[in-house]
């Protein structure tokens, strides 16, 4: 695959990875503590699409390495959320292993974008 057509499916699949982020914060209860993660991992988890979005479009080639940091601090934080809904018992990691899962392999994929673009420009 190509780096055109390898950006258009991750984009793709960050877009898609956005809307399950969403529908699973919706199934939080509405507690005052759960509102705060949901409303963390709503902004994380939906950071990371437009940021990688962003990166797509950037104007120079440091403006894409750093959208790409921030898909994978955003990546990471939003794993974190996903940990904490499971370590309170909000959700199960039945409930939550496909969303879990897929923010595992977008962890690793820009970890290593980002690992390959400062190999080649430093």
């Amino acid at each position: 695959m190509d780096n055109k057509a390898f950006s258009k499916e991750l984009e793709k699949r960050t877009r898609n990875f956005v809307v399950k982020i969403i529908k699973l914060s919706s199934n939080l209860s509405n507690t005052l503590e759960s509102q705060v993660v949901r409303n963390q991992i709503t902004k994380s988890g939906t950071s990371i699409g437009a940021n990688y979005r962003e990166a797509n479009r950037s104007r120079s080639r440091a403006d894409f390495r750093n959208k790409v940091r921030i898909c994978e601090s955003e990546t990471s934080e939003t794993q974190y959320w996903l940990d904490i809904i499971m370590d309170a018992g909000w959700l199960s990691m039945e409930k939550i292993k496909q969303e879990y899962d897929e923010c595992s392999e977008l962890l690793a994929i820009f970890s290593s974008i980002g690992k390959n673009l400062q190999k080649k420009y430093n």
